[in-house]
């Protein structure tokens, strides 16, 4: 490390030292408020950052404290910041005095000595440590050796006792391992959130363009072709073979149309965008070919994502009731709680639903699963049969 930037490190480390001495009284000064949660975090966090700064360590932020009341003092990284108090006091006077003397001492150091020569009463107590001013030799001589031996503490103490602070300040406020994981679930869960938000909106532009452009297109083209051969009915002529390629123009263009449909309906079904996911629900519950009773709450704004696999799990498990159980009567229960949606789906049939069987639970959970949900079977021999279906909708 050359001179030069030896001495900007000594003039950072030093003043780094004077405000760790100050925030030091500061904390005691304001411990009753800094006691609060929110304020202790953000008090933890401006010492972390100085310290990350110091190092010339990168440190990713810490997210400031937004919860309240109860749950602010059970967040898991309160207990460190609440004990990073204490410690800075006892870190900033022990580490930061002895900077204070040392800085104070350098520049009255000069001339300080001279002057108490000069003007101190007649008996002139002994300055500098044990040594005597007894002349204006020594009061001239001491002033500068006092600067010289103070410089050098500083250039040789003032960095490495700046790190110990910075160290001890990362050591009390790093994450655990427990904090770390929590911080990453609330980031995934929020990405999670916006990649939901994001797969809605693009399921429905998707169905909206092949709604609106592709299927229109061929209507037309198959209303064309349907004109064409009409016309070519009509006409006296024996071209067979141009009959022909009309018909099957218009044949295949009214299966593409038919394909497409379906499409549609399973990339984000109308329905859905049309009439909500109760309305979807309700519709598919009328349809069933069982007596099923629904029942919904407050749904609330659930991501379109989420709304196309509930409406295509209930539509796969009551197709599978009426299949496969020999019910009487299903139901279907659609809850939500904060930011989970739970879909409950009952019959009184025979029971033994079996996944392995191809019976589309396998479907079901593997759409399910697409969205970090959770699916429960619950199927004995004799019945009932209940399949719960838990999933993210929340931001």
């Amino acid at each position: 490390m050359t001179s030069g930037r030896r001495w900007v490190q000594v003039w950072r480390s030093g003043v780094y030292l004077l405000v760790s001495l100050a925030s030091g009284i500061a904390t005691v000064l304001a411990l009753p408020v800094l006691w609060y949660p929110g304020l202790a975090r953000r008090w933890a966090n401006w010492h972390r950052n100085r310290a990350g700064r110091l190092l010339g360590i990168p440190l990713e932020p810490r997210p400031a404290l937004r919860a309240s009341g109860r749950r602010a003092w059970t967040d898991p990284a309160t207990p460190r910041d609440l004990l990073w108090l204490p410690v800075n006091a006892l870190t900033g006077f022990a580490l930061g005095v002895p900077t204070l003397l040392c800085v104070g001492n350098l520049v009255p150091g000069a001339v300080g000595t001279a002057l108490w020569w000069a003007f101190s009463p007649e008996d002139r107590p002994r300055l500098f440590v044990e040594v005597a001013v007894t002349g204006w030799a020594t009061a001239l001589t001491l002033g500068p050796l006092q600067i010289v031996l103070l410089v050098t503490l500083a250039y040789l103490c003032f960095p490495p006792v700046a790190r110990v602070h910075a160290r001890i300040c990362l050591a009390v406020l790093s994450h655990s391992a427990a904090e770390d994981l929590a911080d990453r679930v609330e980031v995934l869960t929020r990405t999670r959130a916006d990649v939901l938000d994001a797969h809605g909106a693009e399921l429905r532009r998707i169905e909206r363009d092949l709604h609106d452009g592709t299927q229109a297109r061929l209507v037309a083209i198959a209303m064309r072709l349907a004109v064409a051969r009409q016309a070519f009915s009509d006409v006296p002529r024996n071209d067979q073979f141009v009959q022909d390629l009309l018909r099957d123009a218009h044949e295949g263009t009214e299966e593409a149309m038919t394909e497409l449909r379906e499409v549609i309906r399973t990339v984000y079904p109308p329905i859905l965008a049309d009439r909500g996911l109760a309305g979807a629900l309700t519709a598919v519950t009328t349809r069933c070919v069982i007596p099923t009773r629904l029942e919904t709450g407050d749904l609330e704004d659930v991501p379109a994502a989420v709304e196309a696999v509930v409406y295509f799990a209930v539509a796969e498990a009551l197709t599978n009731v009426a299949k496969h159980s020999g019910a009487t009567t299903a139901g279907v229960r659609v809850d939500r709680t904060a930011d989970r949606l739970s879909v409950v789906i009952t019959d009184d049939g025979a029971g033994g639903a079996d996944p392995r069987r191809g019976t589309g639970i396998a479907g079901i959970r593997r759409r399910v699963l697409a969205l970090d949900g959770t699916v429960d079977l619950d199927s004995p021999a004799g019945g009932p049969t209940t399949i719960t279906l838990e999933l993210p909708c929340g931001s």
